[in-house]
């Protein structure tokens, strides 16, 4: 790992150890903490997801033009002037405003951070760059949460304050740090279509595999990560009369499997197709769902209903620490040369959309279709299973088994080798 690298990923941590501390504790701050009611924290939520998506699409086209580190400075200027903004609002117009800077710094920092990963990596060590960034991004919330859970009080304002004080921080501290970097020209892989950086969205969208790895990117955010903390929980209170306390052992037993399987599996998925691996999630996160239907549908004890939800996250986190080295490199390896700023940010975009959708439709389900409700989300597990064979049919084989791609070319460079010693 370079010292580029070591510093993106530093980057990484910080940033989501800032968003730990303020994100679980949002909705509080403004219904209870600051008075303003249900109402405007739930647009506050909506806020955050409609920011994202009005600046995704230009961001591409900016990390294409300028190149992810000057983007990613002006994403965290924004995020921190939204952090400390938003802790000192008293309406909800200052929230409102607050909220829309804090959500456009945060959705364009995910796309930036992507792009830098891949011009500082090789297709050699990409995967495990991607595996290293989402497990300091779990690890990060994850402390960040706890810390911030012991700093909060519902009945003094001035410890929320201090919470986004801390996050604006965070943000200015990862700007610095990423000012050091020295970004490198990252060979590309072998097999990726050929087009000039200045392509558009139209030429991403001519990219058949890069469609239907949106699509299927689609499904896997709304099916799993858009269900967490709207329908699944909603569910799990409902149908399994999951206490909060239980709830919030779920959440931790998702956090625990992602960090204590990210690098177990990661040779593993390293030697296997991509698609496969992808498919394989779907199965994974279909026992997932079959588990959570007996936790609320059976007819075991509160015991064992509580046992099986937890289970069900902890299924959820293995089948993310199997994606998180396989979908985004993935997405780097089908953006041509100079194209990857677009690419990420395409799939940003998607990934906006479905925790936008997923919420919305699974929170009303969750809590009051219970049958339907997982019956529906099995379905979709199963739907990730099929699109991900399908698009294993669209990828090259340097793009859906690069370990595999790359055996070979050493092997032919050793038999080279030999006839001519010979």
């Amino acid at each position: 790992m370079g010292a580029a690298m070591r510093r993106i990923h530093v980057g990484n941590a910080l940033s989501a150890f800032g968003l730990g501390f303020t994100v679980p504790y949002l909705y509080v701050y403004v219904a209870q903490v600051r008075g303003l009611g249900a109402m405007t924290a739930g647009l506050v939520l909506a806020v955050f997801a409609v920011a994202a998506l009005i600046v995704l699409p230009f961001a591409g086209r900016a990390i294409v033009r300028r190149g992810p580190l000057p983007v990613l400075l002006v994403a965290l200027v924004t995020a921190a002037l939204g952090a400390l903004s938003l802790g000192l609002a008293n309406n909800a117009t200052t929230v409102l405003l607050s909220a829309a800077a804090l959500g456009a710094g945060q959705a364009v920092m995910q796309p930036a951070l992507a792009t830098m990963i891949v011009d500082c990596s090789t297709s050699e060590t990409r995967s495990r760059a991607f595996a290293m960034q989402f497990f300091l991004q779990n690890l990060g919330l994850g402390v960040g949460g706890l810390i911030g859970g012991h700093l909060v009080d519902t009945t003094d304002v001035s410890s929320f304050t201090l919470l986004f004080a801390i996050e604006a921080a965070m943000f200015l501290l990862l700007a610095v740090v990423m000012a050091t970097v020295r970004m490198p020209r990252a060979p590309r892989v072998e097999g990726a279509p050929s087009a000039s950086a200045k392509g558009s969205w139209k030429q991403l969208l001519g990219n058949r595999a890069m469609v239907q790895l949106c699509v299927l990117g689609f499904v896997l955010f709304f099916a799993c990560y858009g269900q967490f903390e709207s329908g699944l929980s909603a569910y799990g209170v409902e149908a399994a009369g999951i206490s909060t306390s239980a709830l919030g052992t779920a959440l931790a037993a998702n956090t625990a499997m992602i960090v204590v399987a990210q690098f177990a599996v990661l040779k593993f998925v390293e030697r296997r197709r991509r698609s496969r691996v992808i498919a394989a999630v779907g199965i994974i996160w279909s026992v997932a769902w079959v588990v959570a239907g007996y936790a609320g549908l059976g007819h075991g004890s509160q015991a064992m209903a509580t046992a099986a939800f937890v289970s069900t996250y902890a299924l959820f986190g293995l089948g993310e620490a199997m994606l998180s080295p396989t979908v985004a490199p993935l997405v780097a390896d089908l953006a041509p040369t100079g194209m990857a700023g677009q690419y990420n940010s395409a799939f940003a975009l998607v990934k906006q959309l479905a925790l936008a959708v997923g919420p919305a439709i699974g929170g009303p389900m969750g809590a009051s279709l219970h049958a339907p409700y997982i019956v529906t989300f099995l379905l979709f597990s199963v739907g990730i299973t099929y699109l991900a064979l399908r698009l294993g049919r669209q990828l090259t084989p340097a793009q859906d088994h690069p370990w595999r791609a790359r055996s070979r070319v050493v092997a032919q460079g050793g038999t080279q080798q030999e006839s001519v010693a010979a």
